[in-house]
């Protein structure tokens, strides 16, 4: 239920306790039938009960949201304090893979293209991203492989990211 579905309901419910209390006090100045008070009564506890369980949902709700955003608020602060942290190792894998593909003879655009296959973009995006033809995005990736003397996207991530994620020794 979006807010303003919430304010609607939260102003019906008011409007019908505002009501119900003012039937209420004039039913009992005029000693109407007990019943008919105590029914007047029920529908207006019906009514704050209504609005309290509205007010409630939208108080853990605001929670929710804040407590959403500030773990995402610590996500991008974590993000921004690994990528300070390893900016130069990253640059320094970028240039290392920018000699190896141009010792490959590639051109500009499939060194792009490598770059994004590494990055693991599927054809479609790298074309939709370059602004060309997915089957000109698909030929220089055999190109790529081609000159790279590689089978595939898998080698040629591979190639490059192997040895960076090698599995982690126990010392115990």
């Amino acid at each position: 239920m979006n807010y303003k579905e919430r304010l609607f309901i939260g102003c019906i419910l008011l409007f019908t306790i505002a009501i119900g209390t003012a039937d209420i006090i004039t039913d009992s100045k005029e000693a109407t039938i007990g019943w008919h008070i105590v029914i007047e009564f029920g529908l207006t506890l019906i009514a704050i009960a209504g609005l309290s369980i509205l007010m409630k949902g939208l108080f853990k709700l605001k929670k929710n949201l804040n407590d959403e955003k500030e773990f995402s608020s610590k996500l991008l602060k974590e993000s921004s304090a690994w990528k300070q942290r390893s900016k130069n190792f990253i640059c320094g894998l970028s240039e290392s893979i920018s000699v190896q593909l141009d010792q490959w003879n590639l051109t500009k655009s499939e060194q792009e293209v490598a770059f994004l296959l590494i990055k693991g973009f599927s054809l479609k995006e790298i074309a939709k991203y370059r602004s060309t033809a997915e089957k000109t995005t698909r030929a220089q990736a055999t190109s790529i492989y081609a000159k790279s003397g590689l089978s595939g996207r898998s080698q040629l991530s591979a190639f490059f990211l192997e040895d960076l994620l090698l599995p982690q020794k126990n010392n115990k």
